[in-house]
């Protein structure tokens, strides 16, 4: 009874120890699976970690962008300004040239002459003329860099101003905009028209817009990461960029003369562009349109008052021109307002169609 007792009780100890290690290498099983999901993530996180450093070693420090139309004998001289300032300043860049629709030989200038010959230039052509702000935003969409410089074509933009917009930059502001101070040679036609759009626009949209601005600037990638993110498809960028206010400053230059060709922008173009600045950032002009009724309606209720009084003196009311002047002059000011409304509803309608901007016919490949 004794042995068998003894049997048993082995036998029992003997399950135990088999139980007890298998739960042990069960056990260290799991931690070897569980060190071995954790080398799998730490070599994955750490090789995207290098592919992701890698990228941001081959992309551009600077990017700049400039929207050409008509300007094939200017385009030599941009490329040569260009490329002796960025060269200068020690720092990777990309230039980023968008042909707007050109009926010149602009593109192919573009294409076959600059491209081969500067591997840091690419060229962006648009399917038609979209207008200056859609094909400076169409380059913008393809900049890379860190900060971004905008500017016009026609060298009326000094290049050598670039190396100050990056040093102020470099100093901590996000956006760095340009005043420009016209020369003696600038009609007094464009001064005046200028002087007065940029007090119109910044009194009608309560954004401080100072005189001479334009589209020469550098931001920032966050700045221009937000520019991007806005769905209007009339947009106006220097309103844009002054309604985001992030911290700026301003840097002044005198605009030179152009070197070849006129001046792209009429008076029916100017018209329409601040046209669009205005419709896109306010709706003071709707607010006239509810003061001139409300003081329309005052003149109407106290013509009523004075008529109903001579009225009961007995007097008879003359003035039938001037009551039908006094209409006419109700009904244009009606018809005013009917189309400040309209072109509100126009251009709900346009953004609910969804239309691109911009179309990219074709483009160069971006050296890397």
């Amino acid at each position: 009874m004794g042995l068998l007792s003894n049997r048993i009780l082995t036998s029992n100890k003997s399950s135990i120890i088999q139980e007890l290690q298998q739960a042990i290498a069960e056990r260290n099983q799991s931690v070897n699976d569980v060190a071995s999901d954790l080398m799998r993530s730490w070599e994955k996180g750490g090789r995207i970690q290098s592919e992701r450093a890698s990228t941001e070693a081959t992309l551009p420090l600077i990017s700049v962008v400039v929207p050409l139309f008509n300007e094939q004998d200017n385009v030599a001289h941009l490329v040569e300004r260009l490329a002796n300032t960025l060269n200068s300043l020690g720092k990777s860049y990309e230039v980023l040239l968008v042909d707007d629709g050109s009926g010149d030989a602009t593109w192919t200038r573009i294409a076959k002459a600059v491209v081969p010959h500067h591997p840091r230039f690419r060229g962006l052509r648009l399917a038609r003329r979209f207008g200056h702000q859609a094909a400076l935003l169409a380059g913008l969409s393809r900049a890379r860099g860190q900060a971004v410089v905008s500017m016009d074509g026609d060298l009326q933009h000094p290049p050598e101003l670039i190396p100050e917009l990056v040093k102020a930059w470099k100093q901590g502001a996000a956006v760095v905009e340009t005043r420009r101070h016209y020369n003696a040679q600038t009609g007094c036609f464009k001064k005046l028209s200028s002087a007065l759009f940029y007090r119109f626009f910044s009194f009608m949209s309560d954004i401080n817009m100072e005189e001479g601005r334009s589209d020469f600037r550098l931001v920032d990638r966050r700045v221009l990461d937000q520019v991007m993110a806005f769905q209007q498809s009339d947009i106006f960028l220097r309103g844009v960029v002054s309604w985001l206010d992030f911290p700026s400053t301003t840097i002044e230059f005198e605009a030179a003369n152009r070197l070849h060709g006129d001046s792209k922008y009429t008076l029916q173009r100017m018209l329409r562009f601040a046209h669009g600045g205005i419709v896109a950032f306010s709706t003071k002009p709707l607010r006239v349109g509810i003061a001139l009724g409300l003081v329309t309606s005052a003149l109407a209720f106290s013509a009523l008052c004075y008529i109903i009084v001579q009225y009961a003196l007995g007097h008879t009311v003359p003035g039938w021109a001037s009551t039908l002047g006094l209409l006419v002059f109700l009904f244009g000011v009606l018809f005013v307002i009917l189309g400040v409304i309209g072109e509100y509803i126009g251009l709900i309608y346009i953004m609910l169609q969804r239309r691109p901007a911009y179309v990219i016919y074709e483009e160069t490949a971006a050296c890397r």
